[in-house]
């Protein structure tokens, strides 16, 4: 690959040196009008110019004879030079030839000078203004052309005096050709020819890479027809073709133009290199690189589309995004992504064009034909070979699809003569198996009914063990109830009985809702568990009671426990002092006094003649109004 770059550069050069060879400008300043010469060519380092730094020179200053001497002619100035604060007089000397058969034109190259004023002698000595220049609306030129050109009067001999200022916001290259207007005719049909060629093939590129997004739904080649477009549109800036047919009435925007499409051309490429090479995935740092780098000439073009427009021309560091989608393709293509070959020759292309171009607009290198036209043939170069590079990816693409196919048939094959082994295999064993089940399960069978009959036996003992069961809990509730009752039981005792809170919940839940439930809300007698332990929800008005509503112990604010023994003295009417309940349950007086007061009015508003626990289970509310109720169970 280094091989063929070598050869493509040296190509180059040969071409290049050629060209200059052919048009090579003559020293001569003066110039005759000789129909043996179709052309003379003058660069600025050949022309007699001044530098007006005040800008406020007039036709009458500069064309008096004391002034003369100021009109210099400064071998090796260049473009570079060039300073877009100042305005520039030229002076060009004709000597005329009426007997000529041509007719002859003054031609100026440079399609981005603001304005160009030429101040044209007549047969009486007085001088015409043409005003030219891409500040004017295109139309007002003479001629439909790209650049600018005026008609040069030889119909008397003489000598005639041209005084041209020049003014421009960016480095102009001052560059002015007198020829035949048969020559200029022939040469500007073949540009445009050429020109339409180029352009033509830039839309069938584009086109062709849109269909196939639309085909294949990858982003890359929408980034890719984005970018195609830059380079035409951007092409057609430099070539002065955009200001003559898409906005000839807007030189306002042609101003800008230039940058907006060079700066447009930088972010499709990265973000099209990104993605066709994948540079996250297999250059992690590069990738970090040229979004860095995009991001710059981000800022430069901010820098130009609101503060400057010299940021838009070419400098040295335009190079430095095109290097480095360079760099990366060749970097991954050395890693083994056989997909990026075509991609790093048509970007070498593309940098060796871009260099000599910013080496051209630098005056390092002077200007040719092919100079001017090296970043057209890059372009175009680059084009084909990264519509090859997305062929060449997708034939790639398709041989390993192709060969992963095969691999998949052959694994296919492989795995289905197992298939059928294992098959063989298994269908084999489930025989053998069959045969041990059948056995097996005769020797099931007769488990299985003997199982029956001890089924029925067990079933005939838990009948036995059910009842016996009933009359030992009736026992247990008995003697239970029997020891509450007893005048005698001491805390200790007491304490073995109800040793905590939910032994004293369980029991409330018991004697209150053990045989039935009724809402106090609506009086419905069917209920489900609440929300909390030890509460009821009707199942009718969804009212939610708890265990301890209705009932003495309701709202009690030291532990159900130790409640329940006091409840307890009083029902048995054993004679404790509230010091002695104080001491034992570590409860303060007034709280057990207020307690014991409210467990008594309960006990004498029943109408039982020996006070029980179901004593204490009403209705507090009613209780309090004096006309107590037992709750209903």
């Amino acid at each position: 690959m280094s091989r063929l770059m070598q050869r493509i550069l040296i190509c180059a050069l040969s071409l290049m040196c050629l060209m200059g060879y052919a048009q090579k400008p003559t020293e001569n300043t003066l110039l005759k009008i000789d129909d043996n010469l179709e052309e003379r060519i003058f660069s600025i380092e050949k022309l007699p110019y001044f530098k007006d730094t005040t800008g406020s020179l007039t036709l009458k200053d500069v064309k008096t004879s004391r002034f003369q001497d100021k009109f210099k002619i400064r071998p090796g100035v260049s473009k570079s030079d060039y300073e877009t604060s100042s305005t520039y007089w030229v002076k060009l000397s004709i000597e005329k030839t009426p007997n000529s058969s041509k007719k002859w034109i003054m031609e100026f190259y440079d399609q981005t000078i603001d304005l160009i004023e030429v101040y044209k002698p007549d047969n009486n000595g007085n001088y015409q203004l043409v005003r030219m220049g891409d500040g004017l609306p295109f139309h007002d030129r003479d001629f439909v052309h790209k650049n600018f050109e005026l008609i040069i009067d030889n119909t008397a001999a003489g000598i005639d005096h041209y005084y041209i200022k020049i003014e421009s916001s960016q480095k102009a290259d001052i560059r002015i050709a007198v020829r035949s207007l048969n020559r200029f005719i022939y040469y500007a049909l073949n540009e445009y020819f050429i020109y339409g060629l180029f352009y033509g093939m830039i839309i069938i590129i584009a086109l062709y890479n849109m269909l196939v997004y639309f085909a294949v739904r990858e982003v890359k080649y929408l980034y890719y027809t984005f970018y195609l477009i830059s380079v035409g549109i951007y092409a057609m800036c430099v070539d002065g073709i955009a200001f003559q047919y898409l906005w000839p009435n807007a030189p306002s925007w042609n101003q800008i133009a230039n940058g907006i499409f060079s700066y447009s051309i930088v972010v499709w490429a990265t973000l099209f290199s990104i993605r066709f090479l994948n540079t996250k995935a297999r250059a992690s740092v590069l990738h970090k690189a040229l979004l860095t780098v995009l991001g710059l000439k981000t800022v430069l073009f901010m820098m130009g589309l609101f503060w400057d427009p010299k940021w838009f021309e070419i400098r040295y560091y335009d190079v430095i995004p095109f290097f480095l989608i360079f760099f990366s393709s060749i970097y991954i293509w050395s890693k083994g992504y056989k997909v990026a070959r075509f991609f790093v020759v048509a970007y070498g292309i593309l940098f060796i064009g871009m260099a000599i171009k910013v080496l051209s607009n630098a005056a390092v290198i002077q200007h040719y034909t092919l100079v001017y036209y090296s970043l057209h043939l890059a372009f175009l170069g680059e084009m084909l070979l990264l519509t090859f590079a997305l062929g060449d990816r997708i034939r790639i693409l398709k041989k390993n699809k192709d060969l992963a196919l095969r691999r998949s048939l052959e694994q296919m094959k492989s795995n289905y003569a197992l298939k059928e082994k294992v098959n063989r295999e298994l269908e084999q064993k489930v025989q053998e198996r069959t045969k041990e089940l059948e056995s097996k399960n005769l020797l099931l069978e007769s488990f299985n009914s003997q199982l029956i009959e001890k089924d029925e036996e067990i079933k005939r003992i838990n009948s036995l063990l059910d009842r016996d069961n009933w009359k030992l809990k009736s026992s247990i509730k008995q003697s239970f109830q029997a020891r509450l009752d007893n005048d005698t039981l001491t805390y200790e005792e007491f304490s073995n009985i109800f040793p905590d809170s939910s032994a004293c919940f369980r029991y409330l839940e018991e004697l209150k809702w053990g045989k039935s439930f009724s809402c106090k809300s609506c009086g419905n007698h069917k209920c489900s568990n609440g929300p909390k332990i030890f509460t009821r929800r009707c199942s009718k008005c969804g009212y939610i009671e708890s265990v301890t509503a209705g009932t003495a112990f309701h709202g009690v604010r030291f532990p159900l426990e130790k409640a329940f023994f006091i409840a307890y003295t009083i029902i048995s009417g054993q004679n404790w002092t509230l010091e002695q309940l104080s001491d034992l349950l570590v409860v303060r007086k007034n709280t057990i006094w207020n307690f014991r007061k409210k467990v008594k009015l309960m006990i004498a508003a029943s109408s039982s003649e020996k006070a029980d626990w179901k004593d204490i289970i009403i209705d507090q509310d009613v209780a309090k109004n004096g006309q107590p109720q037992i709750a209903k169970n």
